[in-house]
């Protein structure tokens, strides 16, 4: 009876443990699914939209990064504050309505609007979805757990390429964004059912101004860098604006350490692996948005592709996330995340020296880019889950759904440098020779951006959570 009594608050909590990892897994996946989605669809956006330039199409992309990644902190913090059930049942409803709104937009000037209010449910859900699975789970399967959650993003990069292509082929860019409806209803009903709240009344809500900053300058060194394309690099015009960014994000560095409500804590970089992980966030980050949005647009302006034969050309790299970043999260358990962030930005890197090599106008799928795709998706299996986890293990309980929260903006803040290369080295090609040159740069993009992931991930102090010979503790392999 003892037993009994002792047993069934146990699996009650499990159960529950798990059905809060379900729904907050699924809200992470909708969220960025919606991101990989829009890659797919941006060449169809864009042939919407002739009149349109290429700066005002790329903010399509790049202004909801940049107000999702300047508010996850802030949003987390309310969530501290207010309650992260609360924050993230309302985060998605904003999430769901914006995307109906995005999908009904009638020109691209409300698409850029109704994007930028999209990012804000969107930086409700994550942070608040992280902490709800923290609040669930016992510490020593925090790891585990997190890896799962943070796989829920790999398993979009998987969904996003041939759903995005057949939906986008069949009914055209608007249902990418109502794709989001039903999921969006889902995690709200059953997030009212299964999420139980919690809080700290104690933390401070972050000053707007240092919000206002990290944003502006986010804002302004995206702009100069997708404006490369008309003036160049080394023009005046360039050069102001890319100087008025960094003093602007120089300013917010400095408000932040005399701030009492910062909206990043800068502190927390003084924890070893925090700041190596976040550097790594940002290499990767950079590196995989150009990947993205470089391989469906060389698929479809290079070789000539349809979206729908473009969105299955890119399928098998992100298909192979799905199959591998499971089995990567149990291995780090056993080895720690340091030898899979090592060996996946190799993995990474060569997959784009795979396509500065073989890439041409000739199409040779099988040969080409297939392998490539394939090298791209074991390092994307292997580094996403892991920098979440790294990330996770190095802070204190209390401090972990703001430290998530910061690398998930850090490495939104460097998917929207990717977009803004991508679109500045590829610009508008006068000729097929000038579109190769461009797509060679894009490639060096990637390239650098796993090599630096490798390099910043080599003073990780990682160690695994359970031995080699240690069984593994009941309900871990959820």
């Amino acid at each position: 009876m003892t037993s009994q009594t002792v047993d069934e608050p146990t699996a009650a909590s499990i159960r529950r443990a798990r059905r809060t990892l379900l729904v907050s897994a699924l809200a992470t996946l909708a969220t960025f699914l919606d991101t990989t989605i829009l890659y797919v669809a941006f060449p169809d956006i864009a042939s919407t939209f002739t009149g349109a330039g290429t700066t005002e199409l790329s903010w399509v992309l790049n202004g909801y990064t940049i107000v999702f990644a300047a508010l996850l902190v802030p949003a987390g913090k309310v969530a501290d504050r207010l309650g992260h059930r609360k924050v993230f049942l309302i985060g998605s409803g904003v999430f769901t309505a914006t995307s109906m709104l995005c999908g009904l937009a009638p020109n691209v000037e409300l698409l850029n609007t109704f994007r930028l209010a999209q990012a804000v449910g969107a930086a409700m859900l994550i942070p608040s979805s992280l902490a709800l699975v923290m609040a669930a789970f016992p510490r020593e399967q925090l790891p585990r757990a997190v890896a799962i959650w943070g796989a829920a993003g790999a398993v979009a990069g998987a969904l996003g390429p041939t759903l995005g292509a057949g939906v986008v082929e069949a009914l055209g860019w608007r249902w990418a964004f109502f794709i989001n409806l039903p999921i969006g209803v889902f995690t709200i009903v059953a997030g009212r059912r299964v999420l139980a709240e919690s809080s700290d009344p104690t933390t401070r809500i972050p000053s707007f101004v240092g919000v206002a900053l990290v944003a502006g300058a986010a804002a302004i060194l995206s702009y100069g860098v997708v404006e490369t394309d008309r003036f160049g690099w080394l023009d005046q015009r360039t050069m102001i604006v890319l100087a008025i960014g960094l003093a602007t994000l120089a300013v917010f560095i400095v408000h932040q350490r005399h701030t009492v409500a910062p909206a990043l804590d800068l502190e927390l970089f003084g924890i070893g692996n925090f700041r190596w992980g976040n550097l790594a966030g940002l290499a990767f980050g950079t590196a995989f948005s150009a990947m993205f949005l470089g391989s469906i647009l060389f698929l479809t302006e290079v070789w000539g592709w349809s979206i729908l034969a473009a969105g299955f050309g890119v399928a098998p790299g992100p298909a192979l996330v799905a199959i591998i970043a499971p089995r990567a999260g149990s291995l780090a358990g056993r080895i720690g995340q340091r030898p899979l962030l090592v060996a996946g930005g190799l993995f990474y890197a060569s997959g784009g020296l795979y396509r500065y090599v073989f890439l041409s106008d000739d199409v040779d799928y099988v040969v080409d880019y297939l392998p490539s795709m394939l090298l791209t998706g074991i390092g994307v299996a292997l580094c996403l889950p892991q920098l979440s986890s790294v990330v996770a293990q190095a802070l204190p309980p209390t401090r972990i759904g703001v430290g998530g929260a910061v690398l998930q903006a850090i490495r939104q803040f460097g998917g929207t440098l990717g977009v803004a290369l991508t679109v500045a080295m590829l610009g508008t090609p006068a000729s097929l020779a000038a579109a190769l040159a461009g797509f060679d740069r894009i490639w060096l993009v990637i390239i650098i951006g796993g090599l630096a992931t490798t390099l910043v991930s080599l003073p990780l102090r990682t160690r695994p959570v359970v031995e080699p010979h240690t069984a593994a503790p009941a309900g871990a392999s959820t």
